[in-house]
Order: structure tokens, then sequence, then C-alpha cells
């Protein structure tokens, strides 16, 4: 064990998403980067594994795990160089469904959790808007009562999942005050839904992103997902889920591409000695090492906050400072690391340059920076 936190078990779940990475992955990831997508059936396979509801009931096909045990899957398979395939599943996994796992009725779970679970359904989450990101509050897509129905009428942008999900999560305003916002569940070919287009990134690539369109989207009343008004507070609470993935996401980035160039300026010679001969290099690698290190350490400590069932605002801070501070950290650190590669570090194909590529999204996504830091400075 490399962590005071850690357990065999948890070692064990590391080495087995290991396994499927270097099986199911990184042989066949670069066909999805060119597709735009990762193939369903690699995620039917990831639910046959057991990977995909660790923190559902068993009674839906889950293992009941803690939030330290999801954070060491998230870790583990953010050793896969291939971003876009990781965020399709942690937007599964950590953003999208758990707002079914928390709020969703005993019916709701019983209908939708054992697909979700087994991989069968792909679920996908709309809060972000073409006004409203980070202001969840500001989102302007509507949801009006209309007999044994509601009628949803707005738009959502950057939805990951947004062009193959099977299942969506979607906010909406349903009352004048500023944090009446409901959830919804929006099955695919509901009529009046429609995806607008599918979106292109700089990273990513083999993740689909996507715009929703809701043109008086009709859906069941059952489908309200939750209390009525209450779904802002819900959001709120599985932003915590979600920065510490991405998180998660940005330290195994880190230690990818430090372990690759350190690889690399051992083998690549210049000036009759290796890289790693330069003192200038190996103290660059050192000093970020450590900071890598400082940060994981901390990435795990917010997890056992959340487990432990610490007070909610001191949980919100230390998962805002975490997420600022990897967001931050996995761009110097592959920057440098793809700086050290050369010429060969900015071409296409090269797994440092994908790493650099994917990485810049980590602080932007899920929360900026600016907007992590304000969180955790207002809870002084």
């Amino acid at each position: 064990m490399d962590n005071i936190y850690l357990s065999h078990e948890h070692e064990q779940l590391r080495e087995q998403v290991s396994r499927f990475l270097a099986r199911e992955v990184e042989p066949f990831a670069e066909q999805w980067e060119r597709d735009g997508c990762v193939p369903r059936e690699v995620l039917r396979k990831m639910g046959e594994a057991g990977l995909l509801g660790l923190m559902y009931s068993s009674q839906h096909g889950g293992a009941e795990a803690d939030a330290l045990t999801n954070l060491v899957f998230a870790e583990a398979l953010s050793q896969s160089t291939y971003g876009g395939f990781i965020i399709t599943v942690l937007v599964h996994t950590d953003m999208a469904s758990p707002h079914l796992h928390h709020a969703g009725s005993a019916a709701q779970q019983a209908k939708y959790m054992p697909g979700v679970t087994a991989g069968r359904t792909i679920t996908a989450v709309g809060i972000t808007e073409p006004g409203a990101g980070s202001d969840v509050a500001g989102l302007k897509t509507s949801a009006r009562r209309d007999g044994d129905h509601w009628v949803l009428s707005g738009s959502k942008l950057f939805i990951t999942n947004g062009v193959h999900a099977d299942l969506y999560f979607i906010a909406a305003r349903t009352g004048t005050a500023r944090h009446a916002i409901s959830m919804f569940i929006v099955e695919k070919g509901a009529p009046g839904f429609t995806v607008g287009r599918s979106l292109e990134k700089t990273g990513w690539l083999s993740s689909d992103t996507a715009e929703l369109v809701f043109d008086d989207c009709r859906i069941p009343a059952a489908n309200l997902l939750g209390e009525q008004d209450k779904g802002f507070y819900s959001v709120m609470k599985n932003f915590q889920t979600e920065r510490i993935a991405l998180s998660a996401m940005a330290i195994g980035h880190c230690t990818q591409a430090l372990k690759m160039t350190l690889e690399y300026v051992r083998d690549r010679r210049a000036f009759g000695a290796t890289l790693f001969d330069k003192q200038v290099v190996r103290q660059r690698l050192a000093m970020l090492d450590a900071k890598v290190r400082a940060a994981r350490q901390y990435l795990y400590h917010c997890g056992w906050l959340v487990t432990q069932g610490h007070d909610w605002n001191r949980v919100v801070q230390d998962v805002s400072m975490l997420k600022a501070l990897t967001g931050e950290l996995v761009n110097e650190v592959v920057q440098a690391c793809q700086q050290f590669h050369g010429g060969m570090g900015y071409m296409r194909g090269t797994a440092i340059e994908r790493l650099w590529r994917d990485a810049r999204i980590l602080a932007i996504g899920g929360g900026a920076t600016e907007v992590m830091l304000d969180e955790a400075a207002k809870r002084y």
C-alpha cells in the first residue's frame, strides 16, 4: 500500500481496472478518437465487470462501495491516456447516474438502475446552457405542468454523452424564485427532444459532446426526479462527487505523464548525454512529482472526508480547493512533460500530445478554477 487511506481491496480494484484498460481500451482507443465516441460494447463489458455501479445498491447490480473506493476507481481509470474514454465513463458513473441514485423513487430506480449498472443504459446530465454554466441558478430551460405531463422548453450545451446517451437527467426552472429548479428524467426519443448538434472539441476526442434542444418536450409527470423546486440543491450536492472524480482524473494524468516522461528522458540523448543527465531536467521533474504526490494525498483526504460524513461546509470548501489545485496542476505537469519530449511531443498520435490536449479542460469543466476558488473563499 502506498497510501494510508487505501486497503488491500482498493489495490485489487486498481489492478482490475488496470487489466481492463490494457485489454479493452489502450489497443483500440485511437480508432475511437477518430470515430468521436466510445463503443457501447466496451461500456457493457465494464458493466459486466461490475465497474459501473460501485456506489449503488446491490439490488440493482451495484457494489454498495463508499466514496473512497469510488475515488480509487476514478484514479485507476485515469491511468488511461485517452481522456475521452475516461470522461465518457465518469460522466455516466459520477456525474449523471448519481442523480437517479440519490433522488430517484423506488419505481424509478427499479426501472432504470439495472440498465445503468450493466452498461446497457448510458446516461448524461443536462445542466449547462449557453448562458449558464457554473452559475446553475441562471439557467433558462423551463418545465411547466400540463395535466399528466411536464413540458420542457429550452436548450443545453456542452453535454458529455449527449449524442449517444439513452437517459438524460435535465435541470429545468419550475418556479420564479432564483433556486426554483427541478430535475427530470428524459428518455431518448421523447417527443420534442432532439440532439441539436454534435460539438467538435480540442481534446477528449473519443467523447461525444452535444447541444440538446427541448421544443415543448413532453414527458410523463412521473419523470420528475426528486422534489419539485429542490433540484438546485441536488445539483450542488452532486457537484462534490463530480469534482472529486475530475480531480482524480487530473492526478491520473499527472502520474501517467511523469511516468512516460521519465522513461523518455532516460533514453533520449542530446549533447553527449541523456536528458536525465541534465540537472535542470531531472530537478524540474522531481519538483513536479513532489507537487503531484502532495495533491494526491489531498485528493484522498477529501474522499475520506466525504466517506466519514464530515461537516458539509468543510467538504465543499476542501473539494473546491482540490478541484482548483488539480485542474491547474495537471496543466503545469503535462505541459512540462510535453516540453521534455521536444518536437515529438507535438505530434498527433503520441500519448503525451493527447494528454496535453485532454488536460486543458480540467481547469474549466466541472467548475472553472476561478469559480472553485471563490467557492472556497466564501467559506472562511
